[in-house]
């Protein structure tokens, strides 16, 4: 079996058809074939079956080899393509050729055939291989540039000797913010700010380099633009070149550092809870101590005459026990745990009502400045743990210009946004009040700035202060709801930020209360305390002041006592936190049969307990530790001149 050979034969002699098959079969063909003499004929033969090869009679009485030759590309079929003829001449030769046939022999000489057709075949065959590996190359071509179009990441080749940048796609031109005619003017080390030239430059430089990790992109406008870059090498147009591929991780390293923050604030948080627990666990027995010290120590001083050696002394026990005692509460104010009475209140207010007092405390050479804006907000806080906010910002602003300066103090209406709050712990989005404090002193030192907040840490000098100054200003908005913000610069001064949650109420007139006519009584009193030393001094305080006291250690002998005295009961003065049954219960059981006993409640513990012992929800009257006689006197005449207070039974 021969190779076999699909031959059209456009002849309109048999025999000479018949010749050229012959020859083909000897030259080793297996021959079919078919022979055509008209157009429609031909015609009709292309497109019945797929031929090998044309062999076609130069000149016909009815059709021509060139008739033939124009009717397959009118097809857009590429074949091997044979012209015979019975004639040579050069103007023949010169028509075939710019007809475009492949080969061209004269008849008689079909010896030739079988070498021009396995030539033919060849060539077709090769004309084929390459037209298919044009199509190839032209498809990958174009899904690699559709890749480097629709790429989301910047792509950027650029010369590996001088750094030029040549070809970019579009993601480049967004994420570096030049149009293309100003991108190709630049070199990689332009996409990145001076102290990254190095890594950049590396990586378009260093072939074996490969990944360079996270690098801060120089956009046209000189904004940041975060990129995680990879890099390979490419030959492109005859040069040896670098592709970088830049994939914008800015989102990705805005939250790593909100993360960050967060942990940073978090782990703050904890601290400071931890320092509140504290304080707060060791409040309660320091303040029944200091009731005991300041209370002996005041009336110890009362009993001795103005001039007495040991006058002085007591004195000093006294000042000192004061000290502990603003200190104890400086600590469960930073803590966010004392006793507070909040009221709704304009601070615009609060501040026209410390500006005499605010000018004073910052002396003539610092020059005061309010900008308050109107209407405000209101914010609900008790009035004067606001006061000491501003007292304490304001104290620090002017030990920070010991030579003078410009204190500024800012209000305004603000909105925290959710992206906000969620990257500051604690915080709360929606409307708030603004407090700003602005000095124009020495600045924080960055090194210190996380810790200005940190119960006792301060910079000043040895007994100069307790530490507790911002930390107090801290735990005051923590408490009501609300947050600090600070920021400093070295030799430029520094801003505290106070955000005070809005509310929807009209403001409450604070009223200052009268003090008592006199201090001294006769009614009686059921004092109730488990701590025996307290309950001793309160006893002493209340007894040298004209009231008949009856004592008692816990709940169960104050029911007993009441139930077994006849006369009137006038107060219960009582702990919060007893055991067995707490002072706001024994007052609920009391009032079911003294029902217009006043009642006044008592403790050291901080705020989060006497709220869950149902204080502050019972509306009862409170006083807080440590016990002073004075004070505790005052408040009794108050709590006992005071419309009835029955609490719920």
């Amino acid at each position: 079996m021969g190779r076999p050979l699909r031959a059209l034969m456009v002849e309109d002699v048999e025999q000479d058809a018949l010749l050229a098959v012959r020859e083909l079969r000897r030259g080793g063909f297996d021959v079919a074939f078919e022979r055509v003499e008209t157009p429609e004929a031909m015609s009709a033969a292309l497109a019945a079956q797929p031929w090998d090869v044309i062999i076609s009679d130069y000149s016909m009485p009815r059709f021509s080899a060139l008739l033939a030759l124009g009717l397959m590309k009118e097809r857009n079929l590429d074949l091997p393509f044979i012209i015979v003829s019975g004639t040579v001449g050069e103007d023949i030769a010169v028509e075939v050729l710019r007809a475009g046939a492949h080969d061209f022999m004269v008849k008689g000489q079909f010896t030739r055939l079988v070498p021009a057709v396995e030539r033919e075949l060849r060539e077709h065959e090769a004309r084929r291989a390459r037209a298919h590996a044009d199509l190839a190359r032209r498809a990958s071509e174009e899904r690699y540039h559709a890749l480097f179009e629709a790429s989301r990441d910047a792509i950027v080749v650029a010369d590996l000797e001088t750094g030029a940048i040549k070809h970019a796609n579009p993601a480049a031109f967004r994420m570096f913010g030049y149009p293309e005619e100003e991108l190709f003017a630049l070199k990689v080390t332009d996409l990145a700010p001076k102290h990254e030239f190095s890594r950049v430059f590396a990586l378009f430089e260093d072939v074996t380099l490969v990944v360079a990790g996270d690098i801060p992109c120089l956009r046209k406008d000189g904004t940041i633009v975060w990129s995680d870059v990879n890099a390979a090498t490419i030959t492109m147009d005859g040069r040896v070149s670098r592709v970088g591929f830049f994939r914008d991780v800015t989102e990705r390293k805005r939250s790593e550092e909100v993360l960050r923050r967060t942990e940073d604030q978090l782990r703050h948080a904890q601290k400071m809870e931890a320092v509140g627990r504290l304080a707060g666990g060791v409040a309660h027995d320091f303040n029944n101590l200091l009731s005991v010290i300041l209370s002996y120590g005041e009336m110890v001083r009362d009993d001795l005459t103005p001039g007495e050696p040991m006058r002085d002394d007591v004195e000093e026990i006294v000042k000192a026990a004061s000290r502990a005692a603003d200190l104890t509460r400086q600590l469960l104010m930073f803590s966010r745990q004392q006793v507070l009475e909040p009221k709704v209140l304009d601070l615009n207010e609060v501040l026209s009502s410390m500006d005499k007092m605010l000018q004073r405390i910052l002396g003539a050479d610092v020059d005061l400045v309010s900008l308050p804006t109107k209407p405000l907000g209101r914010v609900r806080i008790d009035p004067s743990s606001v006061e000491q906010v501003i007292m304490n910002l304001v104290v620090n602003a002017r030990d920070a210009m010991p030579t003078g300066g410009k204190l500024t103090i800012e209000t305004d209406n603000v909105v925290i946004d959710e992206a906000y709050a969620r990257a500051h712990l604690g915080v709360s989005p929606g409307p708030h009040v603004m407090l700003a404090v602005t000095d124009t002193g020495t600045g924080i030192d960055p090194a210190i700035l996380a810790q200005i907040f940190d119960p006792f840490f301060t910079t000043k000098e040895a007994g100069k202060g307790t530490g507790l100054g911002l930390s107090t200003v801290f735990g005051i908005a923590q408490q009501s709801g609300g947050s600090v913000w600070v920021y400093s610069e070295r030799g430029k001064g520094t801003t505290f930020k106070v955000y005070l949650p809005s509310v929807a109420a009209a403001v409450e007139a604070v009223r200052p209360v009268a003090p008592p006519r006199s201090l001294r009584g006769s009614e009686t009193i059921l004092l109730v305390d488990d701590d025996d030393q307290v309950r001793a001094v309160a006893r002493s305080i209340l007894q040298k002041n004209g009231y008949h006291v009856i004592e008692a250690r816990n709940a169960g002998e104050a029911l007993l006592h009441s139930e077994q005295h006849p006369g009137t009961i006038h107060l219960l003065l009582t702990d919060v936190v007893m055991p067995q049954m707490s002072g706001p219960e024994l007052a609920a059981r009391l009032a079911r049969t003294r029902p217009e006993m006043k009642v006044l409640c008592m403790s050291g513990y901080t705020d989060d307990s006497i709220v869950r012992h149902g204080v502050m929800d019972a509306h009862l009257a409170f006083f807080q530790k440590p016990i002073a006689p004075e004070p505790l006197m005052i408040r009794v005449r108050e709590v006992l001149e005071s419309p009835s207070r029955r609490p719920d039974a």
